[in-house]
């Protein structure tokens, strides 16, 4: 693909700070309602997930304050003023607060809305029993009923499926009476389970385990959350769809950016090479530009919130590129594998799921105009929206609002980047 196949109108040029990481601004939100005194967590996107877990740490008992719309002074304790939790639709504040809700003495009830009442929740329910918490499901989904307090011991949790559950309890067995050894099978995701440890670092947290080794976490009990001041960093998730958008349509330039994150999507980084894009790595920003792009060959196991993401490149690039990872597709806000081939079809795409080998496989062309579907899927419709920007019209994506689930501002900084590559 070169330039002239990008309609003027939809090329894009500028500079633009993604927001802030969700994943780490709920993981802080949990740590600062656990933690006694005053915690300041600057530089908040008030997305519906951060909201969502804003409502749930201020009903467990922390007061929150908003500050010029992106700083959040919380004074922390876990005192509830209610018996029933709605996460809305975040399946990582499901499985976070799950195991923070089972420190109490007193019955709580998780719940949510919309997508998350049909994702598996089941990977919890045995090992919260064997941690001597009381817990009564709905048949492995939402919502999820538990009475603690959580006693600690010794315990086995399948991750095959997600790193969440692991993230939840690291959180929540520091204050547990008893000290407490979790054994991990099959971990998956684990630069998220690096996230939970750094964010209890900051908190004044220890957690022991063997670095690189994700198997075996030790967590002494009785342990304090310390309050903290603390600037919670650009979303990697938010700028991997942007700086995909920039390989496809133009030249753009992301700050706030350090690809020594811990957070799993700094990979889009590799992908981005292996297709031929240019990427200029600086302090703290980074800049893509189109070249023309190459197929590719990427293993998403780990980070399989770039799928979406990646798809919109692998569409753009000339061959078959082929993404391992697809049996972490199913457990999301949709089957993000069989939206993926379905709403990409509809566009001339042609999208192979091979599941006996756990891959998905691109061929890329030139997009057909078409009416698609996000799915009330926040990174279907941001990985649509990409896609059509090769396309000379405007075509409609049904319910594309959902992008406010994690990027609410993400249409408006698209079109301020197409304002900017106007000649």
């Amino acid at each position: 693909m070169d330039d002239s196949t990008v309609p003027l109108g939809n090329r894009l040029c500028g500079e633009i700070t993604p927001p802030c990481s969700k994943s780490y601004a709920q993981r802080a939100l949990a740590a600062a309602l656990l933690a006694p005194g005053r915690t300041t967590l600057r530089g908040i996107e008030l997305c519906h997930d951060t909201r969502s877990a804003i409502a749930t740490i201020e009903r467990l008992g922390a007061e929150v304050k908003i500050l010029d719309g992106d700083t959040l002074i919380i004074e922390g304790g876990l005192k509830p003023i209610t018996e029933s939790l709605n996460v809305g639709e975040s399946g990582l504040a499901a499985r976070l607060f799950t195991p923070i809700a089972a420190l109490l003495s007193s019955p709580i009830t998780i719940d949510g809305e919309g997508t998350l009442r049909h994702r598996p929740m089941s990977m919890m329910v045995e090992p919260l029993k064997e941690l001597g918490v009381s817990v009564r499901d709905g048949g492995g989904k939402l919502p999820i009923e538990v009475c603690g307090p959580i006693k600690g011991g010794r315990v086995t949790v399948d991750g095959s499926m997600s790193s969440q559950f692991v993230t939840g309890l690291l959180i929540a067995l520091p204050l547990a009476e008893r000290d407490t050894t979790i054994e991990v099978d099959g971990a998956v995701s684990t630069p998220y389970i690096d996230m939970t440890l750094e964010t209890l670092e900051r908190f004044g947290i220890d957690v022991m385990y063997n670095e690189g080794d994700y198997s075996q976490f030790y967590i002494e009990g009785g342990q304090q959350y310390k309050p903290v001041d603390y600037t919670i960093e650009s979303d990697w998730s938010a700028a991997a769809i942007i700086m995909v958008a920039a390989a496809i349509a133009g030249e753009v330039t992301l700050h706030n950016l350090s690809t020594l994150s811990r957070q799993a999507d700094t990979a889009i980084c590799r992908a981005l090479e292996r297709t031929g894009a240019s990427i200029i790595i600086e302090e703290n920003k980074i800049t893509v530009a189109h070249r023309t792009l190459d197929a590719f060959n990427f293993d998403a196991t780990h980070c399989p919130d770039l799928f979406p993401a990646l798809v919109a490149l692998a569409a753009a690039a000339e061959g078959v590129s082929t993404i391992s990872g697809i049996g972490r597709l199913r457990g999301k806000e949709s089957d993000r594998g069989e939206v993926l081939k379905e709403e990409y079809a509809k566009l001339g795409i042609e999208i192979e799921l091979d599941y006996d080998e756990d891959v998905m496989r691109i061929v890329g062309g030139k997009p057909q105009a078409a009416e698609v579907d996000s799915h009330d899927d926040h990174r279907i419709a941001m990985s649509l929206a990409v896609t059509t920007l090769r396309l000379d019209e405007e075509i409609e994506i049904h319910n594309r609002e959902c992008v406010s689930k994690s990027y609410p501002s993400f249409f408006e900084d698209m079109n301020t980047l197409k304002q900017g590559g106007r000649e």
